[in-house]
């Protein structure tokens, strides 16, 4: 088994292995696991993004960790820090983000898994702010955000990733600065 890079008491945010690859790509193509995304993924493009995300933690030690179950070691999806290459109206920036197998929703583990991100954000790389976008309608995610202590900005964007015209295209902004974070840590 491969070392954890973070924990929490349920949760390992560790490397991407290769056992990974066909949990992430069923979790890929479900509707409602991708709802608030353009589309679901083929699982060449899940690959890809996998292997993106593996290979941006070995060159720089953080990013979008694979998550899974201390317990039982199982893959479960991602979580973690991410700098997008998007030209963002708010970049450059880093984000908290995660994406879990549908089967392993309404348990906390989002908020579990994002909290120790944000730990790390604002403690191990002294990160100044993190933000946190999704598609407006995405309630469910902007529950954890909410959970996580982020605000609402009330600065909505157009995804520039995103047809203009797609439903999906019009985005939230939620931010947590380290002076949010460690007052609601101490």
């Amino acid at each position: 088994m491969q070392t954890c890079q973070l924990t929490t008491r349920r949760l390992c945010l560790r490397q991407w292995q290769a056992a990974d690859l066909p949990v992430f790509a069923e979790l890929n193509a479900d509707p409602a696991v991708m709802e608030y995304f353009p589309r679901p993924l083929q699982s060449i493009e899940s690959d890809a993004m996998a292997n993106k995300c593996q290979q941006l933690i070995a060159d720089r030690g953080w990013g979008f960790w694979a998550v899974s179950l201390r317990e039982q070691s199982r893959f479960i999806g991602f979580a973690g820090l991410h700098q997008p290459s998007a030209d963002l109206p708010f970049a450059p920036c880093v984000e908290v983000g995660w994406r879990l197998h549908r089967s392993f929703w309404g348990q906390g583990y989002a908020t579990e898994a994002a909290t120790e991100a944000l730990r790390f954000a604002f403690e191990e790389l002294a990160l100044d702010e993190v933000v946190a976008f999704s598609a407006v309608a995405n309630q469910r995610s902007r529950a954890v955000m909410a959970r996580l202590g982020m605000t609402d900005t009330r600065a909505n964007f157009r995804h520039p990733d995103i047809d203009p015209g797609h439903p999906l295209c019009e985005h939230v902004l939620y931010k947590i600065t380290r002076s949010q974070w460690q007052a609601a840590h101490s």
